[in-house]
């Protein structure tokens, strides 16, 4: 027996138009995509797949279901064999073994805790609407925010005071264990005689987050005054986690479909202010990087896609990760555009100083993939010299060979030509020469080897870091020294527990590395979450069953063979050396500030401090260490 939360999570992972897509030639068709009836015989098309229900429907026969019924009833395979073939494209392991009585009973205990949880959170949200009708002090913010009733009520705002035990009047009672497991309630010292419990929400509006079907999962709380942080979080939970979860996404369906995109902005309060504008199709990530489960949830909405960046520094930074996460998933027919706002202006102030107008003129301004592409690819390239040109072609590699086969792959690679003046025969034979860039070069493009082994000369002296160094003319015989990332996923694969000891800027480092090392993240990070710990033997396996991920285990293998003791403090210089890497990153975004805002000097000392801290602690490490060697 398949466990039904298996399949349940399967057909989650699982896009239908992906699915029926290689036996039906589907075209767009409103939100839906349209084709003939694989079930019958007919001429026009009244075959519609729904890529927002993840359904499929025939109105010509009445055929109808989800992506596992499809297989089974099209493509003739068995129920487990369409499990399996489903599974193997998500990167997913079948569970294999009968289902006991007791692991039944445990599936079923699973499911009735989520259903408690997720009524705790309804009781909770309900009871931060209440006590935000009855604050003066949250109706002068909403007020002078310009947020009017109807908004606050659409996205059930509410208000949880500054004291220590709001939630006592919501819940008959207070140390009930599902309040802190659903992320409302801190305990501490929990179980004895000197335990403590309080709010994890004072003196914050509150921002219910809701799942796509509408169930309020967590929170977010922004302070009114001063506090610090800004945004607050719920915790991730059994039916909460934050790589996964939009906020605003289950208001935003319809605007979604009849505006044919989504707007991806940063912050709560910027979603609830463009709603209010007639701008209903946004969304925000919840304090991280946009990832590729975001987007493969946003693409069963719309085909398009337009991220909201502020456009002072960080924001083209996040600009920048989220166009990673987006070129495996840059097919033909989808549209990614890339708005990036004054520096002065979030999308929050700039639809309220200019309007909605304004708003979708800039939406109309935006930069398309191909060009942010070629911007980042030509970062820190003097184009009028050989050297330049040679730099941009071994930075935009990594970036082209993630884009999947198709058209778009095809003209980027002749954009790429055109800029630095040469074929891109020549740019595909200096990419498959067998000289590594850290990112990896195969020995020939049809290579299915995503990310060889990095050139032992890397980090000497002299070269720059992540997207391209001066090129090395000869291999030399020492052993290879690799790279802080392939230091972290080493430790954090054969430590998965160490995911706990990651800070919030831990967090945020990690999930900004660049590709490929962010989609093998992202994929160990949701393993973790879903199937727990698991060692490095049972990793092994489901790495060697799925094509894409293979590749990581002959990196990981190898790095066993690695000098550096495998404990916390190992963990915290690698941690440690990308952020040094970060913040040299930012002087050098500040340096370049400093003749156009006047506050960006004071930061640049600031950053700069930090680094100069962190690299003397760093550079401090025993003689030999390959991380810090070369500092």
């Amino acid at each position: 027996m398949i466990p039904a939360f298996f399949i349940q999570d399967l057909l989650s992972r699982t896009n239908i138009v992906d699915v029926v897509g290689r036996y039906v030639e589907l075209k767009k068709s409103g939100i839906n995509l349209k084709g003939l009836c694989p079930f019958h015989t007919e001429k026009s098309p009244s075959f519609t797949v729904s890529p927002s229900r993840q359904m499929y429907h025939c109105f010509g026969c009445g055929a109808h279901g989800d992506a596992v019924r499809f297989m089974t009833e099209h493509v003739g395979l068995g129920f487990v064999d369409a499990v399996k073939e489903l599974a193997h494209h998500a990167g997913l392991v079948v569970p294999t073994q009968e289902l006991s009585p007791a692991a039944l009973a445990e599936s079923a205990r699973i499911k009735s805790h989520q259903t408690a949880l997720y009524e705790v959170l309804r009781k909770a949200a309900l009871h931060y609407q209440k006590l935000l009708k009855r604050s003066s002090e949250a109706q002068n913010y909403l007020s002078n925010r310009g947020l009017d009733h109807a908004t606050v009520e659409r996205f059930g705002l509410g208000w949880a005071p500054d004291s220590w035990r709001n939630l006592v009047g919501a819940f008959t009672r207070y140390d009930d264990p599902l309040l802190e497991q659903a992320g409302l309630v801190i305990s501490t010292e929990a179980g004895g005689e000197q335990e403590k419990r309080y709010d994890r929400f004072r003196g914050r509006l509150m921002f219910p987050i809701q799942s796509v079907t509408g169930e309020v999962i967590g929170f977010g709380g922004r302070v009114v005054s001063a506090g610090e942080p800004k945004y607050l979080n719920s915790p991730e939970t059994p039916v909460f986690i934050k790589g996964k979860e939009l906020y605003g996404l289950h208001e935003a369906r319809t605007g979604i479909r009849q505006a044919g995109y989504v707007l991806v902005v940063e912050g709560y309060m910027d979603v609830v202010a463009l709603a209010q504008y007639g701008l209903c199709n946004a969304v925000a990530t919840l304090g991280t990087a946009c990832t590729e489960d975001h987007l493969n949830k946003l693409f069963r909405f719309a085909e398009g896609v337009v991220f909201g960046f502020d456009g002072d520094a960080a924001g083209r930074k996040a600009a920048k990760r989220a166009m990673e996460a987006c070129l495996p998933l840059a097919q033909d027919t989808r549209s990614i555009r890339f708005l990036f706002l004054p520096p002065e202006h979030d999308p929050d102030s700039y639809v309220r100083e200019y309007g909605k107008e304004a708003f979708l003129n800039a939406i109309h301004g935006a930069m398309n993939l191909s060009a942010f592409f070629m911007q980042v690819a030509q970062e820190n390239c003097e184009m009028s010299a050989p050297e330049g040109r040679a730099r941009l072609i071994m930075q935009a590699k990594p970036l082209w060979k993630a884009l999947p086969e198709g058209a778009l792959r095809q003209q980027m690679l002749k954009m790429i030509a055109r800029e630095v003046g040469v074929s891109d025969t020549d740019i595909l034979s200096s990419w498959s020469m067998g000289v590594h860039t850290g990112l990896g070069a195969s020995n020939s493009e049809t290579s299915n080897q995503k990310m060889p082994l990095p050139l032992a000369s890397w980090n000497q002296p002299g070269q720059r870091g992540f997207y391209g160094s001066n090129r090395p003319h000869v291999r030399v015989a020492r052993p290879i020294p690799r790279r802080p990332e392939d230091h972290l996923l080493h430790l954090l694969i054969n430590h998965p527990h160490w995911w706990n000891l990651l800070t919030p800027e831990d967090l945020e480092i990690v999930h900004g590395l660049p590709q490929p090392y962010a989609s093998f993240i992202q994929w160990l990070e949701r393993d973790v979450a879903h199937s727990g710990y698991r060692p490095w033997a049972v990793v092994r396996l489901v790495l060697q069953e799925n094509p894409e991920l293979q590749h990581w285990i002959q990196l990981m293998e190898e790095m066993m063979q690695s000098p550096l003791e495998p404990n916390e403090s190992t963990l915290r210089r690698v941690l440690d050396t990308l952020l040094l890497r970060e913040l040299q990153e930012q002087q050098t975004q500040l340096a370049q500030l400093v003749a156009q805002d006047h506050t960006a000097m004071e930061r640049y000392k600031k950053v700069y401090a930090r680094w100069r801290e962190l690299k003397t602690a760093l550079t401090s490490a025993p003689s030999g260490d390959s991380l810090t060697e070369n500092l």
